[in-house]
């Protein structure tokens, strides 16, 4: 998740219900009533899944974990905007869902290896895939097995957690940006936009697909990365050196990282270098960012970022495609990031501990 704000530059336009008093704007698709397969159910999955669903659109959820407590409970969404339980059409194998629409992959990119296993099966010539997964690679990845002109992509601007399973907590926020992988927005961006909007889920449509992902990595580095990497201390993170036996302590919510002052300037910090970054790769994004997201994360509250609960839960967490892919290519354009090195660095070390 991360505060949104639009760029200058980005071709982009709200989208919603006209009844809601914000912008409305509709497609005509060629989809009326097209067949949408999610996979990936965690808390994004199943939250865009359901208010899909709600709409009356036919959306087959792939489950693993899930399974037995959504085909008796359904998914459940708790949400300030109103409470909703949906009980859709689950399977555990992709061959039980058979050729949709629209894929939807919210997958943990940790799972990446498993997309010819689980979207081949779900996939023909015209069907559009959208990834709301996090960071760098995930189209690229999907480009391994399919055509590129398919792939989309959707960045989540969305504070949500999954308290239990097939229960998921909304908390705030809920935009998604839209982009064509590799291409201007087409055909395909504009038909989900209509399900989107039909679903009354808002969402702009960036013209730089590239260059949106780099505009939510201002958020997503600092307070994902260093959310984990405060339980190694402040020390080891200006460092880049976890001490031999250091038992982790607690992690910092959102609020507590930036009430402090020491790690409210690591995340000031942090968000500069990957502004210059995204600078090197020739994605130039207005300073006034770093403010505005600093801003509308103190209104956020104590909110435990997707990374953090990962590593508290003991789960391999997102580094590649958060961390390390970013760096990778900031390097490669001669981009010199020595914070963000140190931070690669106690989070890679964190993250073997956490799978021991």
């Amino acid at each position: 998740m991360g505060p949104h704000r639009p760029q200058p530059g980005i071709d982009a336009v709200l989208i919603s219900r006209p009844e809601s008093g914000l912008l409305g704007w509709t497609v005509n698709s060629q989809l009326s009533n097209p067949k949408i397969a999610v996979v990936g159910c965690g808390a994004v999955g199943s939250y865009y899944g359901a208010r899909l669903a709600r709409s009356g659109l036919p959306v087959h959820f792939l489950l693993r974990s899930d399974y037995a407590a959504v085909t008796r409970h359904g998914i459940q969404i708790q949400s300030p905007g109103g409470n909703f339980t949906i009980h859709p059409p689950c399977s555990t194998k992709p061959c039980e869902i058979g050729m949709a629409d629209l894929v939807i992959v919210a997958l943990k990119t940790t799972a990446n290896d498993r997309f010819a296993e689980l979207l081949t099966p779900l996939v023909g010539p015209g069907t559009t895939i959208l990834t709301l997964q996090n960071g760098l690679g995930n189209e690229e990845q999907l480009e391994r097995l399919f055509s590129s002109d398919q792939i989309l992509g959707g960045l989540c601007f969305v504070c949500i957690n999954r308290i239990a399973p097939g229960v998921i907590r909304h908390m705030d926020h809920g935009l998604v940006m839209l982009g064509q992988h590799r291409a201007p927005p087409g055909d395909r961006v504009r038909q989900v936009a209509d399900l989107f909007a039909r679903s009354a889920i808002p969402f702009r449509i960036s013209g730089d697909l590239a260059r949106a992902h780099w505009e939510k990595l201002v958020w997503n580095i600092p307070f994902n990365g260093l959310g984990v990497a405060s339980a190694a201390g402040y020390e080891a993170v200006k460092s880049g050196r976890v001490p031999h036996g250091l038992e982790p302590g607690p992690c910092l919510t959102t609020d507590r990282l930036l009430a402090e002052d020491r790690w409210a300037v690591l995340v000031r910090d942090l968000m500069c270098e990957v502004l210059s970054a995204a600078a090197s790769l020739g994605h130039i994004l207005d300073k006034s960012v770093v403010d505005e997201q600093i801003q509308r994360t103190r209104s956020m509250g104590p909110y435990k970022a997707s990374t953090l609960l990962d590593f508290e839960l003991g789960r391999p967490l997102e580094l590649d495609s958060l961390f390390n892919e970013p760096l990778r290519q900031a390097r490669a354009a001669g981009s010199t990031l020595p914070l963000l090195e140190n931070l690669c660095s106690v989070l890679n070390k964190l993250d073997c501990r956490a799978r021991i």
